[in-house]
């Protein structure tokens, strides 16, 4: 009943064109309704009678009807899709706004195929209920109270006989909604699961030619395809038995009312007539019994969708901008961490621990450790991706805790460039503009040209205006990455997250990378997840963490003369990049000497050096 009243709350604000449809149900069936009884008046009256006027008078009442029908039919159907199509384009915007807004906490967990058949398979099914269901179960009440009124009324003993059987009929309904409900939540679920393996495998369409696994994916599809199949099967199974099974009840009524009404006729205390119409009034109520099997059987699947369309909707928005929420204005940069701890949701473990940071607007801080030592989790929480306890210490820009302000205010003053640059379906253009979608072309210009992207664009046909494809798969890894740069760029942010990793681009491409980054980086608060020994070497801060804690922090050389964690990985991974920086800086003064127009031969040796300084 929960689920009924949480979908009657979808079509409630849209009661007049529900009632107008309704009006249309109501005065069909009332039309409906006169049939028999008209029917039993031609036998009785116009063939019995032996009167040929009143057999044309029928007729015209006969087609009289039909018209009303079909003008009534027509308001039924028209204000009921239109209510469907209503529910289910609210429903989805009201879907994907919620989860657009929901924390990352929430998307680390959730499986994109699982949210897209919500959105979309579990809507319909909503979106059928509200336009066929809600109708179904007011002209089945109706119809059965209706009918069964006028054949008590017309003879209650014969009516006592006919409806003997219909109560088996309802218990049969019953128990099918109860069973079938489950299977399609069942059903549900395991396609889900399909859209998921389907997802992940168009995603991962290069992992999957690159190590020749098509075999094993075609094999896990078709394993998740059978169970969907299967499932589905298992409720075709229980509808081939239970809609015959009701069939049955209902020609078992009428063959009692002919086996007694016909006694009736014979004995001449009934007419011919008044048995046609009896026995046309309990095939009308066969129709809402046998309805009520398609009725359950929608009711089920609704119910299945719509509990995982509510759950969906109840997932709480953790993270939002407070009631009365600070706008921040412009930022000068400064980022503090005060004793932070954290650990992510469903997790006993901290992933920090008590770490404490002072960062200067304008300076660079790199954060340097092993997997899992929490770098990316101190990023993370200066958007407010996640949420820092309130007894386990604050984080603040400007002095102001991130949590007090409006998150677009925090949010629109942070860039964010990481090494799998996403692009969206759209243009270079709408992509550079993607954070300030009001830019002129000159802004987009002018931050494509500082990012080093400007010259590859407009070698493309259509420059600016030449769609990226899905992800940006149309261009290489270096192209997409300056695009998020001049992203970045087109936002002037006070604050930077970067992850500095070039190592999948080919060197001119690094050089031309790192060129856009000192760029987007001057003047603004950076923060470097550091793998490249030059960032490290020019940053303002380093922190070295490990499991959680901040183990040393400082200059390059202050932290490399003092040993530990940080001169043992400069030992295992960085000692090599400074001494070939070192040997290429002597190639890089005598290139550097070289005439400008002689540096052509040269300029392959001049991108290595330079990108491997850089």
């Amino acid at each position: 009943m929960r689920m009924v009243l949480r979908m009657w709350s979808l079509v409630k604000p849209y009661r007049g064109r529900l009632s107008v449809a309704y009006a249309c149900l109501l005065v069909g069936m009332a039309l409906d309704l006169t049939i028999p009884w008209l029917l039993r008046q031609v036998i009785d009256v116009g063939v019995g009678g032996g009167r040929a006027d009143f057999m044309v008078t029928a007729g015209l009442i006969i087609l009289g009807i039909g018209l009303g029908k079909a003008a009534v039919s027509f308001g039924q159907r028209y204000f009921s899709d239109w209510l469907a199509f209503r529910v289910s384009y609210d429903l989805k915007n009201k879907l994907y706004k919620h989860i657009e807004n929901l924390p990352f906490a929430f998307h680390d967990s959730a499986q994109t195929g699982q949210l897209m058949t919500r959105c979309t398979g579990d809507v319909n099914a909503v979106q059928q209920f509200a336009s066929v269901g809600l109708l179904e179960v007011v002209s089945i009440t109706v119809m059965s109270v209706a009918t069964i009124t006028i054949l008590v009324i017309q003879d209650a003993r014969l009516a006592l006989i006919a409806l003997a059987p219909l109560p088996f009929l309802f218990a049969l309904a019953i128990r099918f909604g109860r069973l079938a409900r489950s299977k399609f939540g069942e059903i549900m679920q395991a396609r889900g699961k399909l859209n998921s393996i389907l997802q992940e495998n168009l995603q991962g369409v290069q992992v999957v030619k690159g190590f020749a696994r098509e075999p094993y994916e075609i094999v896990k599809f078709h394993k998740q395809s059978q169970d969907v199949f299967e499932r589905r099967i298992n409720v075709i199974r229980y509808f081939s038995i239970n809609f015959p099974a009701m069939s049955v009840i209902v020609f078992l009524s009428e063959a009692l009312i002919l086996w007694f009404g016909g006694r009736e006729v014979l004995a001449g205390s009934m007419t011919i007539g008044t048995l046609a119409a009896f026995n046309g009034y309990v095939a009308m109520l066969g129709m809402p019994a046998r309805r009520l099997g398609f009725f359950v059987n929608m009711l089920s699947e609704a119910l299945a969708s719509a509990e995982r369309v509510f759950d969906l909707l109840d997932e709480p928005v953790t993270i939002h901008s407070p009631e009365n929420a600070s706008v921040l204005g412009r930022l000068q940069g400064r980022v503090t961490f005060e004793n932070v701890s954290f650990r992510y949701p469903h997790s006993d473990t901290y992933v920090l621990r008590d770490v404490d940071l002072e960062a200067e607007p304008g300076q660079v801080i790199a954060l340097l450790g092993k997997t899992g030592s929490g770098k990316t989790t101190v990023v993370n929480l200066i958007p407010r991706f996640y949420d820092v306890p309130r007894d386990r210490g604050r984080v603040s820009v400007d002095g102001v805790d991130v949590r007090e302000v409006a998150l677009d205010s925090l949010r629109g003053q942070i860039g964010i460039v990481l090494q799998e640059s996403l692009l969206f379906s759209a243009t270079i253009r709408e992509n550079i503009a993607y954070g300030r979608q009001d830019a002129s072309d000159g802004e987009v210009i002018a931050a494509a040209k500082a990012a080093r992207a400007h010259d590859f664009i407009v070698e493309f046909v259509d420059g600016y205006n030449t769609p990226v494809g899905e992800r940006g798969v149309t261009l290489s890894g270096g192209q997409r990455q300056r695009i998020a740069i001049a992203r970045a760029l087109l936002m002037d942010p006070r604050i930077l997250i970067l992850d500095d990793s070039t190592s999948s681009v080919d060197t001119e491409t690094e050089y031309l990378i790192q060129q856009a980054l000192r760029t987007l980086m001057e003047g603004r608060t950076t923060f470097v997840i550091a793998q490249r020994l030059q960032t490290l070497v020019e940053a303002d801060q380093i922190l070295v963490l490990d499991h959680g804690h901040v183990l040393q922090r400082g200059r390059h050389a202050a932290l490399l003369a003092e040993g530990g964690l940080y001169r043992e990985i400069y030992d295992l991974q960085l000692r090599d990049q400074e001494r070939l920086r070192r040997e290429l800086m002597g190639m890089g003064g005598l290139i550097e000497e070289q005439p400008r127009g002689a540096r052509k031969s040269s300029a392959e040796g001049a991108a290595l050096m330079s990108g491997l300084s850089g």
